[in-house]
This record gives structure tokens, sequence and C-alpha cells, in this order.
């Protein structure tokens, strides 16, 4: 048997950033190995590793034998070589409260809405432990003794992209983010975001259906796989279109799920990724001439927003304690604006 580990880069996360650090081993079948589903052959040979985190890895299709993903009761052979992306053991880390302004749109005793800034992670994690909305928001409520930011019952409720702006609702108390992440999880809460996408999609409005989970060949990225493939979690996105640029459109998406990447995913599985979209391909010049005088335009795009044309533009739920429906909009953050005006005064000549 022959093992060897390496680390994958961080990832930055969920629909939102999760910034997980990977752990990649691969193991290789004697040739005396009987046959052994994966999971339990993985958990002989793995000795500090336990059945969950193997799960886990199986369950979110990260188990491969001889470079072809398998389940969980796949049965090794001899010679079999079996990899595994194991996600590591949460950081015993406590959050540090770190004074950095915040937008704040709405606060009161249960919860606040927050206007997030392209380029801040949400969450501290691996390659990212300060910085981050959540030490900005432990600064702001330092002095609430009924607020503790080290306690799972409080705190964030979703998360967006590190590059993504916009509107993000936190709890301050623990049957504030129970009752609000009911409300995510049953899918009752609205959430409405603005793209500029690479091309036109045609018509009006679409539907994209398609479970999201992490790509195969490429762990920074998330891929969309056929729903009854089995791989990865069911995701639903609508689109409706609000403005038509030619080579670019701009978009409004409604999400029924929240998975990772979940919009910059599905937008370019219809081959339209979102503008300036390094990881899925959209900071490239995908549609229109060749000539110089364009390239320029779009360089000059990309450094107006240097970074994926997505924001968290709208949010409604239902407050947790007076039960009262609660609607918030984000205009267009400068960067996305220029963006657009730029597109607006080339249509016009």
């Amino acid at each position: 048997m022959n093992t060897d580990n390496k680390d994958i880069p961080n990832y930055g996360s969920q629909e939102e950033e999760e910034n997980l650090l990977y752990e990649h081993i691969r193991v290789q079948a004697d040739k005396g190995q009987s046959l052994l589903r994966v999971d339990k052959f993985l958990y002989l040979h793995l000795s500090d590793t336990s059945r969950n985190r193997i799960q886990k890895a199986a369950e979110a299709g990260f188990i491969r034998v001889n470079d072809k993903q398998v389940k969980s009761n796949y049965r090794v052979k001899p010679f079999d070589v079996v990899t595994v992306w194991l996600d590591y053991p949460p950081y015993d880390t406590t959050i540090e409260a770190e004074d950095i302004p915040l937008n704040i749109v709405y606060e009161d005793n249960e919860l606040i809405v927050v206007n997030k800034p392209a380029g801040m992670v949400v969450h501290p994690g691996c390659g990212n432990f300060n910085g981050t909305l959540v030490n900005a928001i432990a600064w702001h409520l330092k002095d609430n003794a009924q607020f503790d930011i080290n306690n799972p019952e409080v705190g964030l409720v979703h998360r967006i992209d590190k590059d993504t702006s916009g509107l993000l609702v936190i709890a301050k108390t623990a049957n504030a983010k129970t009752k609000l992440g009911l409300q995510f999880f049953n899918k009752t809460t609205s959430r409405r975001y603005n793209a500029l996408i690479w091309g036109d999609p045609g018509g009006n409005e679409g539907r994209i259906e398609g479970n999201i989970g992490r790509d195969p060949k490429n762990r920074l990225r998330m891929a969309v796989f056929d729903p009854i493939s089995n791989i990865g979690k069911p995701a639903v996105t609508h689109w409706s279109m609000l403005r038509r640029y030619g080579h670019c459109s701009l978009v409004e998406c409604r999400l029924e799920t929240g998975r990772t990447h979940q919009i910059r995913a599905h937008m370019a599985s219809i081959g339209h990724p979102l503008f300036n979209d390094e990881r899925y391909g959209g900071e490239q010049i995908l549609r229109g001439t060749t000539d110089n005088s364009y390239r320029l335009f779009i360089r000059k795009c990309f450094e107006a927003c240097p970074r994926q044309a997505l924001h968290a533009r709208t949010l409604g739920f239902c407050h947790p304690k007076t039960d009262k429906w609660m609607d918030f909009t984000s205009p267009l953050p400068d960067d996305m604006q220029q963006l657009v005006d730029l597109w607006e005064n080339y249509t016009k000549t």
C-alpha cells in the first residue's frame, strides 16, 4: 500500500465563502486485496480518519478509484488506486473583534442586516482569519453582553462569496437564528441578485435546474450535474432579463436554493458566465468583435469592476419575533454601476 498527502489550495465559499482546505490522500491496493467496500477500505488504511469524514467525502463525490468517481459501496480490487479529498476538521480558533466599518442597513434587538462590500470574506477560515464580516460584527456588538460571536447559536444565517457584494442578515439571538434559518431551509425567504452576464440567453426569463457539487477536475470550482445523477445538491435558479447590451446582458436571478457559487455555476453551465468571473471563464472576451477598440473597451470594463459582476440586491424574510414581513434593497455598488454605465454608453454609440 502506498499513500501520499498534499494540500489543495483553500477555496472561497458558500454561495457563499466557505474557505475550506482539503487533504488529498492517495492509497493503492495491494495485489492480495480482497473485495472490500471503498469506505471500509479507506477507514482501515487511514488510522487517524473518522468514518464520518470518509462518509462526508463519499456523499460529496470526493472519492475516486482509478480516476473515476465512485460511491461508497464500490468494492476495491487488487491494484486499484483510490484517491479521496477530506475536509480538515474545524480549527479551534476564537473569533476576535476587529474595528472594521460596517454598512448597516437595519438593526434591532433580534437581527442586523448589512450591505457587504465586494472583497470582504464573510467568515474566518483557512487563509482568512481576520478582516472578515464576522470580525466586524464582533466589534460592533462587543458591548452586548447577550451576544457571543463564538456561539454557533447566533451570528451568520447565510453567506455570500467574497467578491459578491450585497445584503446579509445576522442573528443576534438564538431564537432569531433558529427562525431565520428555518425560513432559508424552507425557501420562504426572498433573495434576488443582479448579474451582468456574457451574451444573451434569449427570451425574457428562464429557469436553470441542476445539481451543484465540487468540480472533479478543478476543486476550486463548482460544477453542474444532471439531477438524476445523485451527484451534488439540488439547485434551482430563476433569471429574468433587465437590459440587453448586445454582447452582454443585465439579469436578475432569484434563488430557490442557496448552494455554493450557485448563480456563477448555473449561468456558466448554460454558456453565459458572469462578466469578469475568473473562476468560471468570464474574465475572457466571450462575445463581440476582435478589433482593437473593442478589446480596449472590455479592458476598461474589467478595470471598472475587477471581480465577478454579481450583487445581492434584495433580501426579504419574516421577522423572527414580530412575524412582520421585511424587505431590503441595496443599489448597485459603484464598481458595478460604472460597469453598467459603460455598457449603456457603448450601446448608444
